[in-house]
């Protein structure tokens, strides 16, 4: 590429500053601007993981990596071996932000700072020359012979070679409208990561419980996920919750967030929870059942579950039989919610949808319908459920497009 070559980022998060370093790295001659519409960039990065940054996970293969992304896996099979998790945490490393696992697989700057992040990524783009344009929308984009045509805010018409399209996902398709027009197909967005509303249910009362392991399915479906589970006044949340709305989001939005989810409280098959209530009953036959919970169940969760099931606490466990039994034990494994609507959680906001991948070059991430035009990140139809994945997925697409960008 010639010095009068000019690479165009839009979008200023992640991937836009990945893409636009790694574009101005591996093309020194190029002229490399990014276009941000806000007066701020990386907010998304500064607010994620609680003000730390989930920066990427700790798998340690990347099949085991891949079992995080919903959608997008097939992809980020190919991208993954060029440039993965354990990539990304050598990049930060030798531009001197070291990184930390916790006891889950999450991985934050070792600073416990987002800021640490932000600043390294803004330190990175400055040094590799990267021009960055603040306040400036991008309002239409046009394909010419000698490139691209964007229209700015004021109407300001900036030239470019190649353009990396980094502007994140969008909850409605009319956000990709601009895109459209060029001819790029869409799948259609619908919200990923999510908790469930539960408008009539006991855990209003309960808010802030928490089961460290349970399982949680989408009745008549094949969807499932085990880990801990959180209620809220709202209804129910916590990982394993996040994890199954990612995974089931669009057969829940066609079903308008209106379905019977399952909670198993035990977390184990069946056949092992009932031997192991048995067990527990004959181990504490002259305690009531209020006072002693099987399953390191919480107290308050337990004496609620036992009045759902209309069964006395002061019982003895000896005197827990037949029906009596088999009905707790239904709600202990089978407990049924009728879930009416989702709440967004925290500040996070995923979605699953966006450029079609079939219609994206695997290898380069340029598009196979406008020559030249590339992508990176959530914009793409790649979403990953909590803990460092669609962090991952931002770095591993902007690093390969941006050195892909100026061939």
């Amino acid at each position: 590429m010639s010095r009068e070559k000019t690479i165009a980022i839009i979008g200023g998060g992640a991937a836009g500053f990945f893409g636009a370093i790694s574009a101005a790295e591996a093309f020194p001659e190029a002229r490399v601007v990014l276009f941000e519409k806000s007066r701020n960039v990386l907010s998304k990065v500064r607010i994620s993981g609680g003000g730390r940054c989930n920066v990427t996970n700790a798998a340690a293969t990347i099949p085991d990596l891949l079992k995080g992304y919903p959608r997008g896996a097939k992809l980020l099979k190919n991208l993954f071996p060029r440039f993965s998790n354990q990539h990304t945490i050598e990049w930060f490393q030798s531009r001197g932000v070291p990184l930390k696992t916790e006891p889950d697989g999450r991985m934050f700057p070792a600073s416990d700072y987002s800021e640490t992040i932000v600043r390294c990524l803004q330190l990175q783009a400055k040094n590799a020359g990267v021009e960055l344009h603040l306040s400036t929308a991008i309002k239409a984009i046009q394909k010419t012979e000698e490139g691209f045509r964007l229209t700015l805010n004021e109407g300001q018409i900036f030239q470019a070679d190649r353009v990396l399209v980094t502007t994140g996902g969008h909850p409605q398709i009319t956000g990709y409208d601009w895109l459209s027009e060029l001819g790029i197909a869409i799948t259609p967005p619908v919200p990923s990561l999510f908790t469930f509303n539960l408008p009539d249910s006991f855990t209003r009362d309960l808010s802030g419980i928490s089961v460290n392991e349970a399982l949680v399915r989408i009745s008549s479906t094949k969807f499932q996920h085990e880990g801990p589970v959180l209620l809220t006044h709202w209804g129910l949340s916590g990982p394993a919750v996040l994890k199954l709305s990612a995974w089931a989001a669009r057969e829940l939005e066609e079903n308008n967030y209106r379905f019977t989810c399952l909670v198993n409280w035990t977390n184990q098959k069946s056949e092992d929870a009932r031997t192991a209530l048995e067990a527990f009953k004959k181990l504490n036959s002259a305690k009531q059942l209020g006072t002693v919970a099987p399953f390191q169940i919480p107290n308050r969760l337990w004496r609620t579950l036992l009045a759902e099931v209309e069964i006395s606490e002061q019982l003895r466990w000896v005197d827990l039989n037949g029906k009596l039994f088999n009905r707790l034990f239904e709600m202990l494994t089978n407990n049924a919610f009728e879930v009416q609507g989702k709440t967004t959680f925290k500040e996070e906001f995923v979605t699953c949808g966006g450029v079609t991948l079939s219609e994206i070059n695997a290898k380069t991430l340029e598009s196979k319908i406008v020559p030249g035009l590339f992508f990176a990140g959530e914009i793409l139809d790649i979403d990953g459920i909590t803990g460092g994945y669609n962090f991952q997925a931002a770095w591993t697409t902007a690093w390969i497009a941006g050195q892909s960008i100026g061939l």
